[in-house]
């Protein structure tokens, strides 16, 4: 590329810019959302089998003492049930979502999102393999790294995969929609082939467990559970808004990023890890959950914009807020039996997702 040419990128940055320029609009949002969040954390925490008000759960969460306003059984069960659930479901919610946002500006498409191509799989076969493996084979990593260890497994398995479909869909530096389908596709078949086979291995017990952990759910939520992803998702969640400018300049294309300063190799070394971690964590404590983040960004790109420095924030507080209200519909809609969560996500996620590719198919070649 000229010199002339990589001037040209920066002016036609300069010109999405100053043409697309909604940060007003952005941060109004983000305020809205830091309220819509708060909100939805109150309620999921105030709802359930055992009512009490809001303004009580406000006033005991505020006052650090429960004991005037709560009953003994109420503050059991809103301190150590309802509240690690839905701060899980927040975090689950926001990884999911940050991810997408992630993936697609990474990836150039909007198609791009850890369940659909293949990304939640892999990490799925990690946890399943440390579920099923963990006092036999994989003893040793389970010894070492303690409750850790379902996390990291799930990482490694969402890197996994990750590297694997970044490789297969790349060429020449152009990433092709379609192969990326494709072989999240494939990836998605082998990785659900081996869960497959350890399924046919597993006792009773672990049978209960994987199989409502399969379809997506919060119901195993504990407070060591949230301090196990906690410090992984807050890594990636510290990481990603540093990508924000490169994820912005590589919507122009590798090359014009690069000869704009853009370090694109570093960008896509980091950004997938991020994705890969905080992917891995999430699918480790609530199992598969689809479509949250294909839907969150490109709600937020219809009023935001596509600018990265406001989206990854944006998509981190939705996300996690609609996992909390679509927790507590699941968990309230047919009390007091529970549907799984990822029912919820998949009744509404799918419309929206076929939605996006009636609309951008001729952009796709689909």
């Amino acid at each position: 590329m000229t010199v002339i040419e990589a001037l040209s990128g920066r002016s036609k940055m300069h010109h999405w810019r100053q043409t697309g320029d909604r940060s007003h609009i952005a941060i109004v949002t983000i305020f809205m959302l830091v309220l819509a969040s708060v909100a939805a954390v109150l309620v999921s925490v105030a709802n359930g089998a055992a009512d009490a008000s809001v303004f009580d759960v406000a006033s005991a969460l505020l006052s650090g003492n429960a004991s005037d306003a709560l009953a003994a059984r109420d503050r059991i069960i809103i301190f150590d049930i309802r509240l690690p659930r839905a701060i899980m479901g927040f975090l689950v919610g926001a990884s999911l979502a940050v991810c997408g946002t992630a993936m697609q500006g990474l990836f150039r498409n909007p198609l791009a999102d850890p369940g659909l191509v293949g990304v939640s799989a892999g990490a799925g076969l990690g946890a399943v393999i440390m579920i099923v493996l963990g006092g036999t084979v994989a003893a040793p990593l389970y010894n070492l790294l303690g409750f850790y260890a379902l996390p990291a497994a799930a990482f490694l398995g969402g890197l996994a995969t990750t590297l694997i479909l970044y490789k297969v869909a790349t060429r020449h530096g152009q990433t092709s929609v379609a192969t990326m389908l494709l072989a999240g596709i494939a990836l998605s078949a082998l990785a659900g082939a081996a869960t497959g086979f350890l399924v046919y291995l597993a006792d009773d017990q672990q049978l209960r467990d994987l199989t409502f952990w399969s379809m997506g759910s919060l119901a195993g939520a504990t407070w060591t559970k949230v301090w196990a992803i906690a410090p992984i998702m807050a890594a990636a969640f510290l990481v990603l808004p540093f990508m924000a400018k490169g994820l912005n300049a590589i919507t122009l294309g590798e090359a014009t990023a690069f000869h704009m300063g853009v370090p694109v190799q570093k960008l896509k070394n980091v950004t997938i890890i991020a994705v890969a971690a905080a992917t891995g964590a999430g699918v480790a404590v609530s199992g598969g959950i689809g479509f949250v983040g294909i839907v969150v960004p490109h709600l937020l790109r219809l009023v935001i914009g596509p600018d990265h420095r406001y989206l990854l924030p944006c998509s981190a507080l939705l996300g996690g807020a609609l996992l909390v209200l679509a927790d507590l519909f699941a968990r309230t809609i047919v009390a007091p039996a529970e549907l799984p969560i990822g029912i919820i996500t998949a009744v509404f996620g799918g419309p929206f997702f076929l939605w996006i590719l009636l609309r951008n198919r001729s952009r796709l070649n689909l």
